[in-house]
C-alpha cells in the first residue's frame, strides 16, 4: 500500500477542518471574519471544533499538527487573515461563504450559475469584503467565493476572481437583481455570468468562443 504524501494529506486535512470550523461557527450564528476583524477571542470555539475533528479524523488531525505544531499556531494564523482575506490565505485555493440559510451543496447544482468578477491582487481584499458582507446580509445570491494567494496551477494569470452565485440561471430577474446590487457595490465594469452546466462540461473562454450566458 502506497504511503500518503504528508503535505498532500495536510492539505486535505486543513480543507476539511476549515469547512467544519466555518460550519460549526455558523451554527452558533458566528462568522470567522467577524470574530477576526472584531478582535473577538474564539479560542474556545476553535479548540472545541478541533477536538471533534480529532475524534472523527484522527489521522487528518495528526497531519495538521505535524504541519502547524499546535492549535495555538492555527489560531494565530487565522487571526492574521487565513480564511478571511484572499491575500492572507495560503492554505486554501478558495474562501467560500454561503448566504444564511443556503446549503453548501447549492453551488454545485447544475441549475446554479455565477457572476465572475476579476480583480488585481492589490484590489481583491477590498472587493471581497464588499461581496462577503452583502452575501451575509442576504443582498446577493446563495453563495460567494474568492480565489486566494495560494498558487493555483489552474490559474491563467495573476488576477483573482470572485464568484457570486445565484440559485437558478434561468431566473433572469434574480440574476439581474444580483447584478444590479453588485453595481451598487461599485462593480460597474461589464462582467459575465457563467452557468454551472458549462463549468461542469469543462467549457472555458477561448479565442472566438464565448461561454458566459449573460453579460451586464
Amino acid at each position: 500500500m502506497t504511503e500518503a504524501d504528508p503535505e498532500a494529506l495536510a492539505d486535505v486535512a486543513y480543507g476539511i477542518f476549515e469547512h467544519l470550523l466555518n460550519r460549526g461557527l455558523q451554527e452558533q450564528g458566528k462568522y470567522l471574519f467577524t470574530l477576526v476583524e472584531g478582535g473577538i477571542d474564539f479560542t474556545e470555539d476553535l479548540t472545541s471544533i478541533f477536538a471533534k475533528f480529532t475524534e472523527e479524523y484522527p489521522q487528518l488531525a495528526e497531519a495538521m499538527l505535524t504541519r502547524f505544531t499546535d492549535i495555538d499556531t492555527i489560531y494565530r494564523m487565522l487571526c492574521e487573515g487565513e480564511g478571511v482575506l484572499p491575500t492572507k490565505t495560503a492554505q486554501m485555493y478558495w474562501i467560500v461563504l454561503d448566504a444564511p440559510g443556503s446549503a453548501p451543496e447549492a453551488i454545485e447544482d447544475e441549475n446554479a450559475g455565477k457572476w465572475l468578477i476579476f480583480q488585481e491582487p492589490d484590489a481583491v481584499d477590498a472587493a471581497w469584503k464588499k461581496v462577503r458582507d452583502a452575501t451575509v446580509a442576504l443582498e446577493l445570491g446563495i453563495s460567494a467565493k474568492v480565489s486566494t494567494a495560494k498558487p493555483n496551477p489552474d490559474s491563467r494569470d495573476n488576477r483573482k476572481v470572485i464568484y457570486v452565485y445565484t440559485k437558478d440561471w434561468a431566473d433572469e430577474a434574480d440574476v439581474m437583481r444580483v447584478r444590479e446590487k453588485l453595481r451598487e457595490l461599485g462593480f460597474v465594469d461589464r462582467i459575465g455570468y457563467k452557468r454551472n452546466i458549462e463549468t461542469f462540461a469543462g467549457e472555458y473562454a477561448k479565442k472566438g468562443k464565448r461561454v458566459t450566458y449573460y453579460t451586464a
